[in-house]
């Protein structure tokens, strides 16, 4: 049974969502609700939203292969698809190598993992894979679902449903404040991009879209947090996510930042549902 995620879901770092939050997203009319924050390979977390809603997806962005081995994750995806048909959708991806002791190289590792999952049961169609180069959004087409690219903007949406061809999925995320005054806005924004900009893989990826290096420099400049934390109000903030569908993105998954991230949902909700 493949997973209906519409056209809006929200990422939220698992912290941040619990079965009462999980709850309202449901009652405010989002498609999905997307576990950040690299959720653990028991997937518990998954169980507690599916087990407080009725029909809204859960969805993993992501669970990191270098930490949670293959078979872990697959007898969660089980576990969960047995109890919920039709309401998980599995994300994997490799993480931020910088981070980790690596073995093996990026891309091997995500085909090794993918195997296993194969091995394990656990269909193509119901997983997806975190990607932002081409040669990963290439995988994503032929091993799962389709694609999720984590900090990206509609230039790089474009080029990925390219890569993917129309069939597959395609699930940016886009980070957003609800504030009109850009220097407040900014100043919300910027701490949670800074903290890729320590990261090859973002780093080349912007780069590679036309950003500068005194764009991709910490803390980052304004023309980059404005791009990839939109702020504004509610009407602004959903141009700005329009723009990815337009791109050719299936379903987009807000993250909203500041600190009541619930509030904005709720906004936003009255101009996205």
């Amino acid at each position: 049974m493949t997973v209906s995620l519409g056209k809006i879901g929200i990422w939220q770092h698992e912290s941040l969502l619990t079965p009462e939050v999980a709850a309202e997203l449901e009652d405010l009319g989002y498609g999905a609700i997307w576990i950040g924050g690299s959720p653990d390979g028991s997937l518990g977390i998954v169980d507690r939203l599916l087990d407080a809603t009725k029909t809204i997806p859960v969805a993993t962005g992501i669970v990191n292969m270098w930490k949670d081995d293959a078979a872990t994750v697959a007898a969660s995806y089980h576990r969960i698809a047995d109890r919920h048909p039709g309401r998980f959708l599995l994300g994997v991806g490799i993480g931020h190598p910088e981070h980790t002791q690596v073995y093996q190289k990026p891309y091997d590792k995500i085909v090794s993992y993918l195997d296993e999952l194969d091995e394990a049961g656990v269909p193509a169609e119901e997983r997806v894979l975190a990607a932002l180069g081409p040669k990963v959004l290439k995988l994503s087409a032929e091993r799962a679902r389709g694609a999720h690219p984590y900090l990206t903007v509609p230039a790089h949406t474009k080029e990925a449903r390219e890569i993917l061809g129309a069939d597959k999925l395609l699930a940016p995320e886009q980070k957003v404040v609800l504030d009109t005054d850009p220097d407040r806005a900014r100043a919300v924004g910027r701490p949670a991009i800074e903290l890729y900009l320590g990261l090859d893989n973002y780093v080349r990826n912007l780069k590679r879209l036309g950003y500068t290096d005194e764009d991709v420099t910490k803390p980052g400049s304004d023309r980059l947090v404005d791009t990839l934390a939109l702020h504004g109000d509610a009407a602004t903030i959903a141009r700005g996510l329009n723009a990815h569908l337009e791109a050719g993105a299936d379903h987009i998954t807000v993250q909203a930042s500041g600190s009541e991230p619930l509030a904005t949902y709720r906004e936003l909700a009255k101009v996205l549902l």
